[in-house]
């Protein structure tokens, strides 16, 4: 089990154009231009703890980059950014990388709106 979440363009209705990258627990190979995110239910405890403690990483859906942007802050800088080689691993630094990722997305378009699942 996953999220899907994408930081979605109002003006397109499509999600938002960012840096090709190849992250999350599934991707194209040679990565997406696209805001748009797999991320492993198995970090979903530290969700919980950090953002949300009823709807965990899915408190995002619906909200703008901007409204979300402080507390994804917080949720890595108490996390922490480094990753285990195992990306499937329930570890904090897996869970704020993931995190670290959606708040440079929701820093570069503030009013695009994360969506999910």
């Amino acid at each position: 089990m996953s999220y899907d979440i994408d930081l979605i363009d109002q003006g397109t209705q499509r999600p938002a154009e960012v840096a090709r990258h190849e992250e999350g627990g599934t991707y194209c190979l040679g990565g997406l231009p696209e805001a748009s995110l797999n991320v492993t239910y198995n970090y979903s405890k530290f969700y919980y703890e950090h953002l949300d403690k009823e709807n965990g990483i899915r408190w995002l859906y619906g909200k703008s980059g901007r409204d979300v942007e402080h507390k994804l802050a917080a949720a890595v800088a108490a996390l922490g950014t480094e990753r285990d080689t195992d990306y499937w691993k329930a570890t904090a630094g897996n869970a704020g990388y993931a995190l670290s990722i959606l708040l440079g997305w929701a820093r570069q378009h503030p009013s695009a709106v994360f969506q999910g699942d």
